[in-house]
């Protein structure tokens, strides 16, 4: 594991703090590359669950040294809390890296997400409110903050004072909220500077001396696939690319330097929030989904939408990220049900689709095509070795293999580190 991406491969939430987690005991670097708080991740350690946002799962590990690179926006006051939330834990948070070219997320950015998603009504993409999109927004528009920024106080406030100046004529004339002083943000922003300043460093340059080296570098990403701001069902998507080309794009590494791109993706299929889901299921087995997978969000609680997989959107995950093995994840879960189905295409006025359709129209009114597996019926949570798999179980993945192109390297059987069966 030299240089290895780990992403979601469908809408998010397929437990990818437990396969960073993973991989994350033999890497020298994690490496978070794109998002903001607006998504987390929870591990399981025997009775312990520690839910993170910002600092990558390798803070677990003392050997690690958690890496928050640029293309994360940064909401220091939360990364603060996580750090102080660790050092609780027992954990050190001393290692912990931050890129100084990585965008703020400012106060103005938190007020302003919450009340355009007001102001949207039945209209609203469903954003976690956290200001993720509106720092992203002024990131691109070359309007943004970035944490270098908080070691020139002069620089800071002139760049604090000319953000007001903007935000404070959309915030009361568009969307009816009182105005924002400089002085108060100027003053908070600046106390979580000095604890801030022994993290802050050049990420891109650390990474690359650490490949050069020939040391384990994991990169993590938030989100999944179908939420690429690119690539992902626009406009219900995140404001980054946590895709494969956002993981080299938001750390400064070159792609040549990347030697693995592992897809995390669930037995079945969720997504939180509004958007286009073909395979979402209305019915007492989309109910047991989400209480048999604990489908709630980690950072906002929100209850998920769950369905069952969808092989056209897998694959196209695939050829997005170039995925070179799957992750499979709460297989468990579909010991449940008696039988199991897989989506294999879609039908719609427009025709038929074998292939995860270009035009977005397409998702909102389509039938999936389903093909129908036989369920295994019984407990799988204490299955280690493949072969001890119900015949069943392994007919599933071995199909999942086929229909998407790529290897399924492990499955895991549970929300425990141990419970995981490693295929490769």
């Amino acid at each position: 594991m030299p240089a290895t991406i780990v992403l979601g491969a469908q809408w998010g939430d397929e437990g990818k703090g437990r396969v960073v987690d993973y991989f994350a005991e033999s890497a020298d670097y994690v490496v978070r590359f794109q998002g903001g708080n607006n998504a987390g991740h929870t591990i399981v350690v025997g009775e312990e669950k520690l839910a993170l946002s910002l600092i990558p799962s390798g803070i677990l590990y003392p050997e690690c040294i958690p890496v928050i690179a640029s293309g994360t926006v940064i909401d220091p006051k939360v990364l603060l809390d996580e750090m102080d939330m660790a050092t609780e834990r027992g954990l050190d948070p001393s290692a912990v890296k931050l890129s100084s070219n990585a965008h703020l997320i400012m106060p103005y950015h938190r007020k302003l997400d919450a009340a355009i998603e007001r102001y949207l009504g039945k209209n609203q993409i469903g954003t976690t409110k956290k200001g993720i999109g509106p720092a992203y927004t002024d990131k691109y528009a070359r309007f943004g903050i970035r944490v270098q920024d908080l070691f020139d106080e002069k620089i800071f406030r002139e760049k604090v004072e000319a953000a007001l100046e903007d935000k404070n004529k959309i915030l009361p004339r568009v969307y009816n909220t009182l105005p924002m002083e400089a002085d108060a943000i100027v003053d908070e922003y600046l106390e979580y500077a000095e604890r801030l300043a022994p993290h802050v460093t050049d990420t891109s340059l650390l990474l690359w001396n650490a490949i050069q080296d020939d040391k384990a570098v994991l990169f993590e990403g938030a989100q999944g696939t179908l939420l690429d701001i690119d690539h992902g069902t626009y406009p219900f998507v995140t404001s980054s690319n946590p895709t494969a080309g956002g993981a080299v794009v938001g750390t400064g590494v070159g792609p040549k330097a990347i030697d693995d791109v592992v897809g995390v993706a669930k037995a079945y299929i969720s997504r939180v929030g509004t958007g286009p889901f073909p395979t979402e299921l209305f019915d007492e087995i989309g109910d047991a989904m989400i209480d048999l997978g604990g489908e709630y969000g980690t950072v906002t609680g929100r209850r998920r939408r769950c369905g069952w997989l969808d092989m056209l959107a897998l694959r196209y995950a695939a050829r997005v990220n170039s995925l070179t093995k799957l992750f499979l994840t709460k297989l468990d879960i579909l010991s449940a049900f008696d039988s199991i189905k897989v989506a294999v295409g879609y039908r719609s006025p427009e025709g038929k689709f074998d292939e995860f359709p270009a035009q977005q129209s397409v998702l909102y009114h389509c039938e999936p095509v389903y093909e129908e597996l036989p369920g295994w019926g019984e407990d799988i949570t204490g299955v280690r070795r493949y072969d001890d798999l119900p015949k069943e179980a392994r007919a599933y993945i071995e199909y999942v293999q086929e229909a998407s192109g790529v290897d399924v390297g492990w499955v895991s059987v549970g929300p425990e580190r141990s419970q995981l069966i490693e295929l490769s």
